[in-house]
């Protein structure tokens, strides 16, 4: 679990960086499209460190959800945010590695349908708990 937070916090300061970075030294550099284009890697990876550090300090999910959550996670902003990136600030082009991103945006919503899926099996057994009571 602490490995999981030392990773978060780590994707949280590397998102504040690249937002500086892309606020004020590529602003010269990017088209209004492409400096676009980096923001909203920026963005995703921020707001799926926020739900990671919910993840990992929440008491409802055991070590091994925690775990599985992370790593979907981890790999999705790596594969989303990571290509635009490689795509914006490499000679890396969009066309050479296109199905990256929408399979990182893929994966982040498995992520999601699995934390669903955790907590309507959580919702059921409390439902029938308190029917049995």
């Amino acid at each position: 679990m602490f490995r999981n937070l030392i990773i978060t916090c780590t994707l949280g300061m590397l998102a504040i960086v690249l937002g500086a970075f892309g606020a004020h030294a590529l602003k010269e550099i990017l088209s209004a499209a492409e400096l676009s284009s980096f923001e909203t890697g920026v963005r995703y990876q921020m707001y799926h460190v926020i739900v990671l550090l919910f993840v990992n300090t929440y008491e409802g999910f055991s070590i091994s959800q925690k775990n599985k959550i992370s790593y979907i996670f981890f790999f999705g902003i790596l594969l989303f945010s990571g290509s635009i990136y490689a795509i914006n600030l490499t000679s890396i082009t969009a066309k050479s590695i296109w199905f990256v991103t929408p399979l990182g945006g893929l994966t982040l919503m498995i992520g999601w349908v699995f934390m669903i899926v955790i907590f309507l099996k959580k919702y059921s057994n409390n439902s029938k708990k308190s029917i049995l009571m």
